[in-house]
């Protein structure tokens, strides 16, 4: 339970890291201010959805990527704080996604994918 504490506390601090460097540049205090009460999208959650759509996509020939995603999915899902985000719908919506794909691939089903 420590260890998995420990993941939780390091995804939550890389949600802060601001890659470019720029993100505050040429704004007043009180623009700052408001962004920081004002709600947001936790990065992990977008992230869930898109490989939870990769998961629904591949995953009936692939059975490892929706396991790998339900897992990714689920563990992020503890990373969403309700005061400070407003959506949790896509960890839902990944899991939902990813638990698609692996009942079809359980199942055999296929997709019948135009490409």
């Amino acid at each position: 339970m420590k260890t998995f504490k420990k993941i939780i506390e390091f995804l939550n601090r890389m949600k802060e890291i601001d890659l470019w460097g720029d993100k505050m540049e040429d704004l007043s205090y009180k623009e700052e201010e408001y962004i920081h009460r004002v709600s947001t999208q936790n990065p992990y959650g977008l992230i869930g959805l898109i490989l939870g759509g990769i998961a629904f996509t591949f995953g009936p020939q692939y059975g490892f990527i929706p396991v790998i995603t339900l897992i990714f999915c689920i563990v992020t899902l503890f990373t969403f704080d309700k005061e400070k985000e407003d959506n949790p719908w896509p960890f839902y919506l990944g899991i939902l996604l990813s638990l698609i794909g692996f009942c079809m691939f359980i199942i055999g089903a296929t997709h019948h994918l135009i490409l």
